[in-house]
C-alpha cells in the first residue's frame, strides 16, 4: 500500500523496531466480521460456529451478506472486528442510561442495545443528518426497543442531559489512520494538518460529553486512528483538566495492549487505556479508553418527556384490538403519536422539546381512516415465540416479499395481519385476505438480488 510519507515517517519514529511489521500489515487483507442478536432464536449452526472473536462472545469473524434473511431479520450485525472491542468495554447493565454520542452508521449503538436487553435507556445521536437516517434503519433493522435517535450537536445535548448518563460513548470522528488498509481512501484526506484539527474537535466534543456522565458514571473513549494527539494525548488533556476523571483499566485479549504513555506526557495511568494494532491482532487500527467519574450528587434534569400528543379514544381502542388480537398483549407504556404515527417511548427521558428528535422510540405503526397499519420497526422488534398471530413462509416466499409482491397460501387462515416468520426469523407484517398475503415490506428496502447467507472468515 502506498502510504503518505509524513504518516511513515512519523510512525517509523514512534515504533521503531516494531515499525517493519506495522508497515507490512497493510498489505494484508482486511478481517469481516459480525455480531448475532441476542434477541433472535434458531440461529443457523453455521453463523454460531464461525471462530468467535476473542473479546466479544457474540462477536464471529465472517461476512454475511446484506441481501440475506439473516441481515434483513436483524439476526446479524456486519461490524469489523476491532470496532466490537468498543461495545464490549462499554458492556452496559441492564437498566442502564446510556448515551452514543457520535453513533452512526450505528454498529456500536445496536452492540450497546444488546447488552442492554430491552432494557433501561439508550439515546443515540448523530449530527449529521443524512447519516442519522442510516443511523435509524439499523437500530430499525435490529430490533431495538429502548432508542431514542436525536439529531443533534453535543453543545445542545449537555444543558439537556447534565449528569445523566450511566454511560457515554464518544465514538469520535477521527482522522482514520485505523481505517487505511480497509478504506484506501481515507489516506487522500489524511495529513498532519487534518489530524490536528482532528484532535482539536475531539476536544470540543469531549468537553460536552464530560457533562452528561453521572457521578460514578463512565466516558468510553475511541478513535479508529494511531494518532497519539487524538488518543493518548486526548486522554492526558481530560484527566489534566477534569480531575473528577479517572481511567479505569480494560481488559485486554486477543493482542490487544496497552496504550502508550511515551506517546503523551508520560502519565502511568494512560496505560490503562488500549491499543488495537493491526500487525499484532485480528482487527484495524483502534484505540479504546474507560474514563470514570468520581462519586457525587447529580444535577436532576428539569422537566419530563414531551414527545408527540397523546392517543385520542378511537386511537387506544384501535392499538389495543390490534395489539391483543397479533402481539397476544397491549402492555405497552408511553405511547404517544407524531402526526399519525404511533411510538412506544422509553421511559425516564428529560424534557426533549428543544431538541431536533429523529425518533422518539420504537414504531408501532400508522392510523389510518378507521384501523391502525403497524410498522415494519414493530415487526423486527417482535419475539415470534410471544405474538400470537405468526405465519411461516418458505425461502421463496420470503424472496417474494422482500421484492415488494404478494403470494398465495394453500389454505386461508383467519383474515388479519400476521407477523411473518422464515427460518424462526421475524421479516415483517403481512395482511392475510382469502389465500393471498399483502406485502407491506419498505418500498426503500426491497432487492432482488440475493448473497449467500455467510463466507468463512477471511
Amino acid at each position: 500500500m502506498n502510504l503518505p510519507e509524513d504518516f511513515k515517517t512519523k510512525y517509523q519514529r514512534l515504533l521503531g523496531a516494531d515499525a517493519t511489521d506495522f508497515f507490512a500489515s497493510f498489505d494484508t487483507p482486511s478481517l469481516s466480521g459480525y455480531r448475532t442478536n441476542p434477541a433472535h432464536h434458531d440461529l443457523p449452526d453455521h453463523l454460531t460456529a464461525a471462530p468467535t472473536v476473542p473479546y466479544e462472545p457474540l462477536g464471529h469473524f465472517g461476512t454475511v451478506g446484506g441481501r440475506t434473511l439473516m441481515h434483513q431479520s436483524g439476526a446479524v450485525y456486519s461490524q469489523e472486528p476491532s470496532a466490537m472491542f468498543v461495545g464490549a468495554t462499554a458492556a452496559p447493565k441492564p437498566g442502564e442510561t446510556i448515551l452514543d454520542l457520535c453513533a452512526a452508521p450505528g454498529g456500536k449503538t445496536t452492540h450497546l442495545a444488546s447488552y442492554l436487553q430491552g432494557t433501561g435507556l439508550l439515546v443515540t445521536n448523530e449530527i449529521n443528518r443524512k447519516r442519522v437516517k442510516v443511523l435509524a434503519e439499523n437500530v430499525e433493522r435490529f430490533g431495538v426497543r429502548e432508542a431514542v435517535i436525536l439529531n443533534e450537536s453535543p453543545d445542545r445535548l449537555s444543558p439537556i442531559f447534565p449528569d445523566f448518563f450511566d454511560k457515554v460513548l464518544v465514538d469520535a470522528p477521527c482522522s482514520g489512520e485505523g481505517m487505511f488498509r480497509k478504506d484506501p481512501a481515507a489516506m487522500d484526506y489524511w495529513s498532519l494538518d487534518y489530524v490536528a484539527e482532528c484532535a482539536a474537535r475531539q476536544r470540543e466534543i469531549m468537553t460536552e460529553a464530560l457533562k452528561m456522565v453521572k457521578p460514578g458514571g463512565q466516558l468510553i473513549y475511541s478513535t479508529c486512528t494511531f494518532a497519539p494527539e487524538e488518543d493518548e494525548q486526548m486522554m492526558a488533556w481530560v484527566l489534566k483538566n477534569y480531575p473528577e476523571f479517572h481511567l479505569v483499566p480494560i481488559t485486554k485479549v486477543g493482542g490487544v495492549i496497552d496504550a502508550r504513555p511515551d506517546w503523551a506526557d508520560g502519565n502511568p495511568e494512560l496505560k490503562k487505556a488500549a491499543r488495537l494494532f493491526p500487525h499484532l491482532m485480528q482487527g484495524e487500527g483502534h484505540f479504546v479508553a474507560k474514563l470514570e467519574r468520581d462519586a457525587g450528587d447529580a444535577q436532576t434534569p428539569r422537566g419530563t418527556a414531551k414527545l408527540g400528543t397523546p392517543l385520542t379514544g378511537d386511537q387506544r381502542k384501535l392499538w389495543q384490538d390490534f395489539a391483543q388480537t397479533v402481539l397476544g398483549g397491549s402492555d405497552w407504556a408511553n405511547l404517544v403519536t407524531v402526526k399519525d404515527q404511533l411510538f412506544a417511548v422509553p421511559a425516564g427521558l428529560p424534557n426533549l422539546k428543544k431538541l431536533h428528535v429523529f425518533r422518539p422510540g420504537l414504531h408501532l405503526g400508522t392510523f389510518k381512516k378507521n384501523r391502525f397499519e403497524p410498522a415494519y420497526a414493530l415487526a423486527l422488534a417482535s419475539d415470534p415465540q410471544q405474538v400470537y398471530q405468526t405465519l411461516a413462509i418458505t425461502d421463496q416466499q420470503w424472496r417474494a416479499w422482500v421484492h415488494g409482491e404478494t403470494f398465495t397460501l394453500t389454505t386461508a387462515p383467519k383474515k388479519g395481519w400476521y407477523l411473518l416468520v422464515c427460518a424462526g426469523q421475524p421479516v415483517g407484517f403481512g395482511k392475510v385476505v382469502g389465500t393471498t398475503v399483502k406485502n407491506f415490506f419498505p418500498k426503500g428496502l426491497r432487492f432482488t438480488v440475493y448473497d449467500d447467507d455467510v463466507s468463512a472468515a477471511n
